[in-house]
């Protein structure tokens, strides 16, 4: 009954992301464009606190745990992680891509800094962008920060890995501050 449920959920799940997408005016073409895997919307979450503009931000409960132990650890090394954005519903995120839109920016733009609504890893509750005090948001200078330097070296350990280096085969912009959580066999070792 379970395999059922599920199948039926994901098809609902495209139908509805083929109306947001036609909604958009983006075609499959550019969807595939940028060859990201589809991401399921997370429906279980919990806070990790406030972000750095004090809305309450979400993860998937193991998510959320890695996320508060990397903090934690990261603060005992004396570096500071701030949370920007995690979780993001697809409609969210086609909010995201409509605004960007009337701004005038083509797809091309579009893709290259932000995800398809269904493609996005801040859909799944394991995405996170992360900032430092001192450093711009959401800029590539971040990876000049000592938060970047201790998430290189340490981040693996709490599950969490850059989605989006230099020259990516996905054709996503550098993010140095786009960290994923994915292994909980590596959390808290």
């Amino acid at each position: 009954m379970t395999a059922i449920f599920l199948h039926i959920e994901i098809r609902r799940y495209r139908k509805r992301l083929k109306r947001i997408h036609a909604s958009l005016g983006i075609g499959e073409i550019q969807v595939q464009k940028w060859a990201l895997p589809p991401q399921l919307e997370a429906h279980h979450l919990v806070s990790i606190g406030p972000d750095i503009y004090q809305r309450d931000q979400l993860m998937i409960p193991e998510a959320a745990a890695a996320w508060q132990q990397m903090v934690q650890s990261a603060a005992g090394s004396g570096v500071v992680l701030q949370a920007v954005s995690a979780f993001r519903s697809v409609d969210y995120q086609a909010s995201i891509i409509r605004r960007k839109i009337e701004k005038g920016q083509s797809f091309d733009e579009i893709f290259r800094v932000s995800a398809a609504p269904g493609y996005s890893e801040h859909h799944t509750g394991k995405a996170i962008d992360v900032s430092t005090p001192g450093f711009a948001v959401l800029e590539e200078e971040f990876e000049n920060s000592e938060a970047f330097s201790w998430l290189t070296k340490n981040a693996g350990q709490f599950g969490f890995r850059l989605s989006f280096p230099r020259e990516n085969p996905h054709g996503v912009a550098y993010e140095p501050w786009h960290w994923a959580w994915e292994n909980p066999d590596r959390v808290g070792q």
